[in-house]
């Protein structure tokens, strides 16, 4: 193996749900945080064995085989700049780091956000999430979404964080606002997709990814009500189209709103000033990595939140 890979590895055992699969689509399915491309390659370069023995991609797997893998980690592929951005840490050891995460601050560099995120925060903050893949992140909110994230500070927690995500045992509670005034619990389970005509939204569409939404009533106002949200899956947009597919879109969500259907300013004039989404995610709770066991963590509304509750509770 190549000396710059400082010693990183993961092994992992096959599981009998994917007996039969390819090797590289086990490893697809096992660990989603590196794109096939890239694990093909690593398979093509010897960084992968099974059972101690180099392979090709299209070996079959039938359970209860060890995969050891040593990522490469090349001087050039880590092109993000690390930025001194404060971070609102309420949680950190040598595994993992949980922040809360202001409104605005995007997660991921992409179009239009190269600089400023999350990811060139992390890479500022400990040199540590320069040697994971997405400098640990392995879930996401949207750029105007409060609330806690999980990041990984090395292989070995990102991937059983991602496992965790995979088999549903990590949950991930949200505080949201919607229009109308929702009567009783319920859930949605409708699969989200990226919209036909509109490649920066999401929609709902047969040929998406399943995804599940539960939500519970916590507080009625005239009009509007706040909602507790879980989710069963973690599917871009997930919460924001989901109640809009049922009539209860988020209090300041500009794409997805109908809004034609909401009250006239008179009615409802508190909302029609706020300007971002109204959703928090206020609970997180994991099995740690290492520690193996139970944690979870609760982060408090933010102030705009906090006083358009106050504005709608005089309604």
């Amino acid at each position: 193996m190549p000396s710059e890979n400082k010693g990183i590895s993961i092994e992992l055992i096959v599981p009998q749900d994917v007996a039969g699969l390819r090797l590289d689509q086990v490893l697809a399915k096992l660990l989603p945080q590196w794109s096939r491309s890239r694990l093909q390659s690593w398979i093509n370069e010897k960084h992968i064995t099974v059972n101690g023995q180099t392979t090709t991609a299209k070996q079959k797997l039938w359970g209860s085989e060890t995969i050891l893998i040593i990522p490469p980690i090349a001087s050039n592929e880590q092109t993000d700049q690390a930025e001194a951005i404060p971070l609102a840490i309420v949680y950190e050891d040598e595994d993992i780091l949980i922040i809360d995460k202001p409104v605005g601050l995007v997660v991921h560099p992409g179009n239009g956000n190269k600089q400023g995120t999350l990811l060139n925060a992390l890479l500022h903050h400990s040199s540590q999430f320069a040697n994971v893949s997405r400098a640990g992140i392995v879930h996401r909110l949207d750029k105007d979404t409060s609330g806690l994230l999980v990041i990984a500070k090395n292989i070995e927690a990102q991937t059983s964080l991602v496992r965790q995500l995979q088999q549903r045992t990590m949950k991930r509670e949200y505080l949201a606002i919607v229009w109308g005034e929702v009567k009783q619990e319920g859930w949605v389970d409708a699969p989200i997709g990226r919209h036909s005509i509109h490649r920066t939204r999401m929609a709902i569409t047969a040929k998406g990814k399943p995804a599940r939404t539960h939500y519970r009533v916590l507080t009625l106002f005239k009009g509007y009500t706040l909602l507790q949200c879980s989710l069963d899956t973690g599917r871009t947009h997930q919460i924001r189209v989901h109640m809009h597919s049922i009539g209860h879109p988020l209090i300041g969500d500009s794409v997805y709103t109908d809004r034609t259907k909401q009250p006239p300013k008179e009615v409802g004039h508190s909302t029609h000033s706020f300007h971002r989404q109204a959703l928090h995610a206020y609970r997180l709770t994991l099995e740690h990595p290492t520690l193996q066991r139970a944690m979870s963590w609760e982060s408090s509304l933010p102030q705009d939140i906090k006083e358009l509750l106050n504005q709608l509770s005089q309604l």
